[in-house]
């Protein structure tokens, strides 16, 4: 028997499943999920009863409860997940997987999940309006959505439809790609830019990568943090948690950030510095590596003579240097680092100038084989690509760019896409997919370079405004899918407003905010053990693919937004006279028999296929593992490929304008002057409408902003910093049990409560004690909480972690479901929604201030 039809025979509807359907059609009562709750014959989260504890089987799979997506393993016993844990053969991971993973099961069998399509039937749109949500069939539901496409499309408006992509899997190349392309829409809006791309502004305007990097752990002799939290809750967390102790036998291991977290922990040193002055300490670094000549001469080159003229507030001749592998060192040294003394940049950053010049020396000494591990809390601020720059080009000085112990791009995946949709776009669709995008990318004062091109990335929380202010047009029909953007943006009141457009359909395995303003709300499957799906990954310098499938029958009525439902909405488009979609559907077809898709089910398994035949075909072979067919990848459920080889793009193969690693950024300068053409207008005039204030030619180095920060410090004193944590399935974990009871697994915070975190001098400060209650407040919000005085918080801050506040998630995630009253706050509340505006990123960290009132 092959796997999948050993699948096939597994997935079996279960008795307390049966029992949960029979409650389908009750009304949706009150504010609760009562009708459209499941109600189980036993409880979910109880152990199996004696008769079901066999060894099971071990399904392969893969988690995407954040971007590591690592590749796991998951034990069925007669048709029921029991465990998850990491896959053994992924390279990428160590064969780790984090605790994250295993929420996931509770997401599984969570009692508020979705199990029927339901239609609102109160035409009021409002936190406090009753949805009136009633059970109806996917046949009525598709054909009401269907029905929608072709009004818009016979009106000339198809360009008002949009699909909101929050997590995803590969398959999402079908919904978020050629969907809206055969429709004739160009509002394909993902969550990108509330994840990361400030963080990937500075690495793709020195060495030309946008994409998140890997790190040579292992091999690294001094480790430097820089706003990130590597064995908590940044990218690779699994792996890292794995192999941390051997990294620190080898490295010295210095965390930069404003709180102190679990890296710091475990960390030799910890330098605290206040919120949005990164910019001012790496600056400050880089000055001390040009001034002692530690410098990387095998990367950077060196002076003619040999002689350091790198002098505090001394000019030095360009062509007194002759640079390698780099570009414009001498120039950046002029514009910016010339006077970016350690005692210059103490006060502002917080720390010590002695502290700034032993670890600046101690980590070049000890380069090329370092690591700069730079994630979003030093960059994602609303100047924070120059942060991103400064921090990342202390990598290219000591030379550990793409090198043994330091950062590298990672290896490529081989998959392909899915057909061309070219064909099936008819003339009503080309007439409208010009439109420019909801989201304001590419706005004079919103560039979004995303890889040198303006309006080039998404930038996800100025939809709200677009739709609020009519900017550049409203949207008529959304197609959201894994998002609930009325919790996960900034200034949520926003989208509160903003999703009261004429019609909203939330495809999602659990209620939440966002479902409170659909109009239909459909049941979707759980990515990791009930529909087909891939992710890749890179780590460890390896790159690592894993194909999840579904194991278990979908939970009652659920569907895969990404392909079944598509599927269904395209048949009946095709009955009422628009066959495109369907059409192009058809075309994805088995790799291994060329049949065409006859139903959902079988477009589902072509499409990821399809896009893995290159893995799986041994016809199709390019590179990693090798397999002997489709049935022989399934049975592994994991591709590896590398390990990566160093130094691939040194000799002038960078991705820049030069070919080399720019301190002076051709790139950057080539994006920027782009931008301002197409407004008839200066790079300083752009640079204005962003909110920088540097003008000239430091607009092309990486150099310090004065971070800007909302509210005055006399009326909120204290500098809010937004923390993650290590158990958040990127904001989808708090209606689990085991979410709230393992709260205090996060420094400082408890069990099912939330908590906002202060040193106890400023809650004396404040006349405010530890364990009270207290109103936190903004200028754009306020929220409640329970205070905690904690010495690991910087003085003058006041420190929360995100994953609380949900009034709509669930009956676990809050206090109390069916009056909405959240357990404790959500940071977003009372987040200014503002950005870093060169990236479009979303500026979450060093961004605002509050004070702290007693309840």
């Amino acid at each position: 028997m092959n796997v999948t039809e050993a699948l096939r025979k597994q997935i079996k509807r279960r008795s307390f499943l049966k029992a949960m359907a029979a409650g389908a059609a009750g009304a949706y009562v009150g504010t609760s999920l009562s009708g459209c709750r499941l109600q189980y014959g036993d409880d979910p989260y109880n152990p199996l009863p004696v008769g079901l504890y066999d060894e099971g089987e071990w399904i392969p799979s893969g988690c995407a409860g954040c971007t590591t997506w690592c590749a796991v393993t998951v034990n069925v016993v007669q048709g029921r997940v029991t465990k998850v844990q990491g896959h053994p053969k992924a390279k990428a991971t160590g064969g780790a997987a984090c605790v994250r993973s295993n929420l996931a099961i509770q997401q599984l069998y969570d009692p508020d999940r979705i199990k029927v399509p339901m239609k609102r039937t109160n035409p009021n749109k409002g936190r406090n309006e009753h949805p009136g949500f009633v059970p109806i069939s996917w046949d009525e539901a598709t054909s009401i959505i269907a029905e929608r496409i072709i009004a818009l499309r016979n009106n000339g408006e198809a360009h008002k439809i949009a699909v909101f992509r929050g997590r995803y899997t590969q398959l999402n190349q079908s919904i978020y790609g050629r969907v809206p392309q055969i429709l004739g829409s160009p509002n394909n809006i993902s969550h990108s830019s509330i994840c990361a791309e400030a963080e990937k502004f500075g690495p793709y305007y020195t060495e030309g990568y946008w994409n998140y990097r890997d790190y040579d752990l292992l091999n690294s002799r001094y480790v430097l943090c820089w706003g990130s939290d590597p064995i908590h809750s940044n990218r690779q967390v699994s792996l890292n948690n794995k192999v941390w102790g051997k990294v620190m036998d080898r490295a010295k291991v210095v965390v930069v950030d404003p709180k102190f977290n679990s890296t710091a922990a475990k960390a030799d040193e910890w330098i605290p510095v206040r919120p949005g002055y990164d910019g001012a300490l790496a600056t400050a670094m880089a000055h001390v590596i040009l001034t002692r000549g530690l410098w990387s001469r095998e990367f950077v080159g060196d002076f003619r003579d040999g002689q350091n003229l790198f002098v505090t507030g001394r000019t030095v001749s360009e062509t007194d240097f002759v640079e390698k592998e780099t570009h414009g060192l001498v120039r950046w040294w002029n514009l910016e680092l010339k006077d970016r003394t350690p005692q210059w940049a103490a006060p502002l950053a917080g720390v010590t100038s002695a502290q700034i010049i032993r670890v600046a020396t101690e980590f070049a000494e000890l380069g090329p084989n370092v690591t700069v591990f730079m994630g979003g809390g030093a960059v994602m601020q609303v100047r924070g690509a120059y942060n991103s720059m400064a921090v990342h080009a202390l990598a290219g000085l000591v030379g550990s760019v793409d090198n043994v112990g330091g950062s590298i791009p990672g290896t490529s995946t081989a998959h392909q896409n899915l057909p061309d949709a070219a064909p099936f776009v008819d003339a009503a669709a080309r007439s409208t997919l010009g439109f420019p995008k909801v989201d304001q990318r590419g706005y004079r004062d919103m560039p979004s370079l995303n890889q040198g091109r303006s309006g080039g990335g998404v930038v996800t929380n100025r939809v709200a405004d677009a739709i609020l202010n009519d900017d550049p047009y409203q949207l008529k029909l959304v197609l959201a899918y894994w998002c609930n953007f009325n919790y996960s943006c900034p200034e949520t009141d926003r989208w509160d407003r903003a999703m009261t457009i004429p019609f909203l359909v939330h495809m999602v395995p659990n209620y939440s905010e966002m479902s409170h303003y659909a109009d239909l709300l459909l049941p979707a499957t759980h990515h990791m053990y009930e529909q087909w799906g891939y992710l890749a990954q890179k780590g460890n310098t390896y790159n690592n693919l894993w194909v999840s499938r579904p194991m278990i029958e979908p939970f009652t009525e659920s569907r895969n937004p990404e392909t079944t439902v598509m599927w269904l909405i395209a048949e009946k488009l095709a009955a009422r006279g628009f066959p495109n979609l369907l059409d192009y559907f058809v075309t994805v077809k088995d790799p291994e028999t060329g049949r065409a898709p006859r139903n959902a089910d079988e477009f589902e398994l072509y499409a990821v296929k399809h896009r893995l035949q290159p893995i799986w075909d041994p016809a199709m072979y390019r590179e990693g593992d090798r397999f002997d067919g489709w049935e022989d990848f399934l049975q592994a459920g994991v591709w590896n490929n590398g390990p990566y080889q160093f130094k691939q793009r040194w000799g002038g193969n960078f991705a820049t304008e030069t070919g080399r690693f720019e301190f002076y950024s051709e790139t950057l300068k080539k994006a920027l002057e782009g931008h301002a053409g197409r407004y008839a207008t200066s790079v300083d005039d752009i640079l204005n409408a962003c909110n920088y204030t540097v003008r000239g030619e430091r607009s092309f180095v990486p150099h310090y902003e004065e971070p800007f920060i909302h509210g005055s410090e006399s009326e909120f004193p204290l500098l809010f910093i937004d923390s993650k944590s290590r158990l958040n399935r990127e904001g989808r974990a708090a209606n689990c049990g085991w979410y709230q009871e393992l709260r205090d697994i996060d420094i400082g915070d408890e069990k099912w409560g939330d908590v906002i975190k202060v040193h106890p001098m400023d809650a004396q400060r404040f006349g405010v004690r530890d364990g009270d209650t207290v109103r936190v407040v903004s200028p754009v919000g306020e929220m409640q909480c329970v205070l905690r005085e904690a010495k690991s918080v910087r003085p003058g801050t006041a420190c929360k972690t995100f994953g609380q506040g949900h009034w709509a998630f669930g009956h676990v995630a809050a206090q109390d479901f069916d009056r909405k009253t959240p357990r404790g706050g959500n940071n977003n509340a009372v987040m200014p929604a503002d950005y870093e505006r060169l990236s479009g990123s979303t500026a979450f960290y060093g961004v605002f201030r509050v004070r702290i009132e007693a309840v």
